[in-house]
């Protein structure tokens, strides 16, 4: 029962922060758009270089290899299920861009949603940068909270970029945090609950 209210309670959180999302979005595009500085737009863009998949894919890639080498079943898992989440989120992210074309805020158009399929222009929604990054470093959270948490800032910062920048729109980044999540969640459910029941069978 508990359960269930926490579930249906989160499912709440997540809507009211999509439906605020996209009621801010112009606000926070035009708010962006009037403080916008050489400086910060630099540091934005290496922001975003840095939130991009590949990097978060060497940096997996890297830990996993530490933790195989150092024989840490536990973390080899938990750098593994990071990965797959990621994965899973990137995925599942291009296909709900190329179902749903929506320009980007930097593109001029009076279209609100619609464009091309294959234009990168047309890719705002969901950011592909916040939906990979939050699914990335959520996993680690939900495997360990004091490390986790701790990261959980570098996704919040990318998803800023991406808007400074003029790639994503508020809702784009808001809704990209609740796949990644999501994503996140799956993941920890199957391969965790493994985890635990191995080590619970050891135990015994």
């Amino acid at each position: 029962m508990k359960c269930t209210a926490v579930f249906y309670g989160l499912i709440a959180i997540a809507a009211i922060a999509i439906a605020l999302g996209f009621y801010f979005d112009d606000t926070v595009r035009d708010f962006v758009a009037q403080h916008q500085t050489p400086a910060l737009r630099s540091l934005m863009r290496y922001v975003s270089l840095f939130g991009d998949w590949p990097l978060h894919t060497a940096l997996g890639l890297l830990l996993l290899a530490i933790a195989w080498i150092r024989d840490s079943k536990k973390w080899t898992r938990i750098f593994l299920a990071m990965l797959i989440a990621m994965s899973l989120a990137g995925v599942t992210g291009n296909v709900i861009k190329r179902t749903i074309p929506r320009p980007r805020p930097s593109v001029h158009t009076d279209m609100s949603w619609g464009g091309p399929r294959f234009n990168s222009k047309y890719h705002s929604f969901p950011s592909g940068h916040v939906d990979a990054s939050t699914a990335f470093f959520f996993t680690l959270f939900l495997a360990n909270r004091r490390i986790g948490l701790a990261c959980l800032p570098i996704p919040v910062l990318i998803g800023l970029s991406r808007m400074y920048l003029g790639a994503h729109y508020l809702s784009d980044v808001v809704c990209a945090v609740v796949l990644g999540i999501l994503c996140a969640l799956l993941v920890a459910h199957f391969l965790f609950r493994q985890i635990d029941d191995q080590e619970s069978r050891i135990r015994n």
